[in-house]
């Protein structure tokens, strides 16, 4: 037993956790190893899934109980290693592996929920039902870069297979008693022999007749034909974060598509897209606009407007400023999603160069360009210097 991981490790909670938490990190960790998420998965993946599944209802089965609880946190797993005297003599005392099942059944509607499916189950123990969840579904919502940054609430609609409402699910007609699937014997699945170079593998599928419940209507519902199933149009309101991300999911549970088996409804994915925007650009929290400055704007300094998304605000240019220059704007930008962090707006200006000039504002500026030195083109300057600097090296 020296291999065996802690139960505590196993289920993903503290030593200090209550019954209520243990119930639930069991649940979440054995829908996780569910057979039917490995349905297409090799051989090596379904037993490792096996495995697992084992590992996690063991801990469960010694967790869950007062006595065997206490016994773990003195000794450890030596507490029910054979010979341990006064302990039960290992896993044999907690009703074998078939014990996982009823575990199992009691949180999800049916003994062992279809992990036979793995190849003979844990100690061949019978089943009643297969029980699987419904399809995920999966929901694609726009919004603008105004909502990112104050939150927004949507209203989704959207069609899915739910619960007949004529027969609230159970696909029997009014009145209508159900009863054994003659197809599984109850069982919820049937056993498929396969040959191969090993040679006879039987390996179990959900009953196509009773879709895993293990029971069948006398008289199949009219309205869905028995299935339990119908065609419904879902209306549902969706608060989205401000601050959220472009491609970003909202998952809400329970949204998805109806069982057929009568297990859980799958869950809705919402895939938040967020538009592009007109004027801004979005680099995480900060957001960055480009503007036009006049050229005389540059030289000799102002005031300019500029778009937040909050409203309009003011900068002030400096005399002399140069294209490409930014100026950081604070708090003007997104929210953190999480705390209470809020991003910067940056503003990039662009010196332009008036065009289309008549002949008197040509002879202005000719005029105002012989008016000027080399002080007042510190770049051109340097940038000069250099290139002179460059060709004496090609000089003779």
């Amino acid at each position: 037993m020296a291999d065996k991981r802690d139960y505590y490790e196993v289920l993903g909670i503290s030593k200090g956790a209550s019954e209520d938490e243990i119930k639930k990190a069991y649940r979440k960790a054995a829908m996780k190893y569910h057979p039917d998420k490995f349905s297409n998965a090799s051989e090596k993946e379904k037993k490792e899934a096996e495995e697992k599944f084992k590992e996690v209802n063991e801990a469960y089965q010694v967790l869950s109980d007062a006595q065997k609880k206490a016994q773990y946190d003195q000794f450890g797993h030596a507490a029910f290693e054979q010979g341990a005297g006064g302990f039960g003599g290992g896993f044999g005392g907690f009703g074998g592996a078939g014990g996982f099942e009823d575990i199992f059944s009691s949180f999800f509607g049916g003994g062992g929920s279809g992990f036979g499916g793995f190849g003979g189950g844990f100690g061949g123990s019978s089943r009643r039902s297969y029980v699987e969840p419904g399809r995920d579904l999966r929901y694609q919502v726009e919004i603008t870069l105004e909502e990112v940054a104050t939150g927004v609430e949507k209203t989704l609609k959207y069609k899915r297979n739910g619960k007949c409402k004529s027969c609230d699910g159970t696909g029997a007609e009014s009145g209508s008693a159900m009863k054994t699937c003659p197809k599984c014997n109850g069982r919820g699945y049937v056993e498929v022999t396969q040959r191969t170079i090993l040679g006879n593998m039987v390996s179990q599928m959900e009953c196509d007749e009773c879709h895993g419940k293990g029971k069948v209507p006398e008289k199949k519902c009219k309205s869905c034909g028995g299935t339990g199933i119908a065609k419904e149009t879902v209306e549902k309101k969706v608060r989205i974060p401000a601050g959220i991300e472009n491609g970003q999911k909202l998952r809400l549970d329970g949204m998805g598509e109806a069982s057929e088996s009568g297990g859980p409804n799958g869950d809705l994915y919402v895939i938040v897209k967020v538009k592009d925007h007109a004027i801004f650009e979005r680099d995480e929290m900060d957001i960055m606009c480009e503007i036009p400055i006049k050229f005389t704007t540059a030289a000799l300094g102002g005031e300019v407007e500029v778009p937040t998304l909050k409203g309009k605000k003011i900068i002030k240019i400096p005399a002399g400023t140069q294209t490409g220059k930014s100026f950081r704007m604070r708090g003007e930008g997104l929210p953190a999603l999480r705390g209470s962090m809020v991003g910067d707006e940056i503003v990039k200006v662009v010196v332009e160069t008036p065009i289309d000039l008549n002949e008197k504002q040509r002879e202005l500026l000719r005029a105002f360009e012989d008016s000027l030195k080399d002080k007042n083109y510190t770049k051109h300057k340097t940038w000069l210097d250099k290139v002179k600097a460059f060709f004496k090296k090609f000089e003779k």
